[in-house]
């Protein structure tokens, strides 16, 4: 069977380099959730899940949708950390057997309900807002919520955890070191309340760089942008390139639609933003920003074809790009194309790609159309 025209490959043995690059780092004792919300990053839920479940204590994802079709593939233990419909409690809890986020007394109540109609303990991690001002339940509200949950029997609270701020900023741990003083403070406030033992997480990608040292058997990470070969941040890359190395897991792949010339003075695209100066040979590409090659790449990036870069000229249309391959011999329609990752000797990053949009890499494979296939790379 001949691959797509366009479409997204997966290198299953880079995913699992990864994940064993940072058990390199961490006490053997600690657990790790391998992040697969957001389609992956991008790269496609099940088929990353797939071939990282033998590798990882957990899945975390964030909502009920993902949780079913998540359900599909595997039933390993799973975080599901974003919210949950009201309604979509008893389906997520009880018959998904997602273990669900827990941030004020009402969902309390309501899984104890669920659990005592279903004669289970849904599972639950309570999350703590330590200075994020995000979700989670405010320092003052804590002792209200553990003295409570003492009260309810229906309902395993298995966790505690937070979420770091700004801990890839390896000039300044101040912000950090007041949120791990919080976050100790609610923990030493449930087991007040007879919680003890809980599972505890801090620490996504930046912080298992940043701050895990001591963890014990109740520590979880929680490894995203890692995961998937990408840096955090460029400090902590210059601070750790030496003990590990990340290997990208995306490569996206197109092919030339159509060979052209073009006489000098000619207009390329929509909005005429590129007229050319010369005779120029282009190769139209078959994807747009519908398939989330981003607008802010017109005139304003490269393609990799025959191992070499090759300019984007005018426009990012919704289905279609131009690039400039004048300087290239022999070119013909079908030939590959690289959009990100590696050709050759050349290879185009998500890094590289974010800094021209004045982003960060997460959002570059995070808004890849999930209507391109995904295929698996296995060697």
């Amino acid at each position: 069977m001949n691959p797509p025209l366009s479409y997204i490959e997966i290198s299953a043995k880079n995913l699992i380099h990864n994940i064993r690059s940072f058990r390199s780092i961490l006490s053997s004792q600690t657990k790790i959730a391998g992040v697969i919300k957001a389609n992956a990053y991008g790269h496609g839920q099940n088929e990353v899940a797939t071939i990282i479940e033998p590798y990882v204590d957990y899945f975390q994802i964030d909502d009920i949708e993902e949780l079913r079709m998540l359900r599909k593939v595997s039933q390993k233990e799973t975080l599901v950390l974003g919210y949950v419909l009201k309604s979509d409690l008893e389906e997520a809890a009880a018959e998904l057997n997602g273990t669900l986020v827990i941030y004020d007394i009402e969902r309390l109540e309501l899984l104890n309900e669920i659990g005592k109609r279903h004669n289970k303990k849904p599972k639950v991690h309570i999350k703590i807002d330590a200075h994020l001002g995000r979700q989670g339940l405010m320092m003052e509200d804590v002792e209200d919520f553990f003295e409570k949950a003492k009260n309810c029997e229906h309902i395993s609270i298995e966790g505690i955890y937070s979420h770091f701020a700004n801990i890839e900023d390896t000039s300044d741990f101040s912000h950090a070191q007041k949120q791990i003083d919080s976050f100790e403070n609610a923990k030493k406030i449930a087991e007040k309340y007879g919680f003890t033992n809980l599972l505890t997480h801090q620490s996504a990608t930046s912080g298992i760089l940043s701050y895990e040292k001591d963890t014990n058997a109740n520590t979880i990470v929680r490894l995203g942008v890692g995961l998937y070969g990408m840096w955090p941040s460029e400090e902590l890359q210059k601070k750790y390139k030496d003990r590990i190395e990340l290997k990208p897991v995306m490569r996206w792949i197109s092919h030339i639609a159509q060979v052209k010339n073009l006489p000098e003075n000619h207009s390329v695209g929509y909005g005429l933003t590129h007229i050319t100066t010369k005779p120029t040979t282009i190769a139209i590409i078959p994807q747009g920003y519908s398939d989330g090659y981003d607008r802010g790449f017109s005139n304003n990036s490269e393609v990799l074809i025959q191992g070499s870069r090759c300019k984007v000229l005018g426009r990012v249309s919704m289905n279609m790009i131009v690039a400039d391959r004048s300087h290239l011999k022999n070119v013909q329609p079908e030939d590959e194309v690289i959009l990100l990752g590696k050709q050759g000797d050349e290879e185009i990053t998500a890094e590289e790609l974010a800094k021209k949009l004045d982003t960060i890499n997460y959002e570059i494979t995070t808004r890849v159309s999930p209507l391109l296939p995904r295929i698996i790379k296995e060697d």
